[in-house]
């Protein structure tokens, strides 16, 4: 319901009440005029001759009913007002978690609904923002932790030449690691605040995941990852640079998490008006309740921090094809775990068909 539909049927409601109020008035005016001309009480010549009873008369009943009205009306409608302008109230301090009955109220109830559903938005993006800083903490914290403690022991100058070179090579790794998280930062920042696609071209996206699976090669060959391609040909239009970067990504996400000696499938299938790219791997599946905040900024499900990574890269991956109008799904069970990944295709006339999902 909108809230044009709310503000009619507040009006309408208004209107009713007055003219119920002055149709009981004038009925029961009568009545009353009837009833006191008929036991004497009042001579029938006063009712006839003197208008300014009558009007004495209908302005008591209007009075009477319009109290039973306004009573009513405090019941189902001011009281619930009260209700929500002090949920606003609350919700404006920051309590996210206050909510509004529902039950069935005139117009009230789409309004509560709405208010519900604002402050469950504002809650999941409150949870949301302290995972972020929290998360973000722990990812700077850790290696300039272990960059201050290992210059210390340096400076100490009392080590072996072999411990200096492995301190010196762990700060090295620590320095590549927040170089990386701050050229992640600043990536997804700018996808962030981009709306627009850029730079695009059409793309062979099986050779370019070809490539990518190349230049990760090191990696899954150290875990003895069996790796499988099923694809043929296929173009889309888009940003050549991102679409790599989702591959990277992706290929590098699911050679992190899979088993020693598992699998690695990747595969590309044409329907009607997309593409859809599978990044399939074996191991540990994701928790269900992680499923749908796994795309969130620094979050990770491997809350042990022991895997390599710090978390931006999915959110990456997410805005790169929200920008190329496409869609991200994730399943994971018994085992194995899936993305797919659905691009609109180039059609006969060279054109962009975005009708995915």
């Amino acid at each position: 319901m909108n809230v044009d539909t709310i503000k009619l049927r507040l009006r309408f409601l208004i209107i009713s009440g007055m003219a119920i109020i002055l149709i009981l008035a004038q009925l029961f005016s009568n009545m009353l005029q009837i009833i006191f001309v008929e036991t004497g009480v009042i001579p029938k010549e006063w009712i006839a001759n003197e208008n300014i009873l009558s009007t004495i008369i209908f302005g008591i009943t209007a009075i009477f009913f319009g109290g039973i009205m306004t009573v009513l009306a405090s019941k189902f409608i001011v009281k619930p007002m009260n209700k929500m302008i002090e949920g606003i109230s609350k919700l404006a301090d920051g309590d996210y978690s206050i909510r509004l009955s529902e039950e069935k109220k005139f117009f009230l109830t789409p309004v509560s609904k709405s208010f519900n559903k604002l402050a469950k938005e504002l809650e999941k993006n409150e949870f949301v923002h302290s995972d972020f800083i929290n998360n973000f903490s722990h990812e700077l914290k850790t290696p300039i932790n272990s960059i201050n403690g290992l210059i210390s022991l340096l400076k100490k100058g009392n080590l072996p030449k072999s411990k200096q070179i492995e301190y010196l090579n762990i700060i090295e790794e620590e320095i590549h690691r927040l170089s990386s998280i701050t050229t992640n930062i600043l990536t997804l920042s700018k996808l962030e605040n981009q709306s627009i696609l850029n730079n695009k071209t059409e793309i062979n996206i099986s050779e370019q995941i070809r490539i990518c699976v190349l230049l990760l090669e090191k990696k899954w060959t150290q875990k003895n990852i069996n790796l499988s391609l099923d694809f043929d040909e296929f173009y889309v239009l888009g940003n050549e640079d991102m679409l790599k970067q989702v591959w990277i990504n992706l290929i590098d996400n699911g050679i992190k998490f899979a088993d020693d000696n598992g699998s690695l499938n990747i595969r590309i299938n044409k329907r009607t008006t997309y593409v859809c790219v599978e990044v399939e791997n074996s191991g540990s599946s994701i928790k269900e309740e992680d499923i749908d905040r796994i795309f969130n900024k620094f979050y990770q499900s491997d809350t042990t921090h022991t895997k390599e990574g710090n978390g931006i890269g999915l959110s990456i991956v997410k805005s790169i094809i929200n920008l190329h109008e496409g869609r991200i799904y994730v399943e994971s069970k018994d085992n194995l775990t899936c993305f797919s990944i659905y691009l609109p295709i180039i059609d006969k006339n060279g054109s962009l068909n975005s009708d995915v999902c």
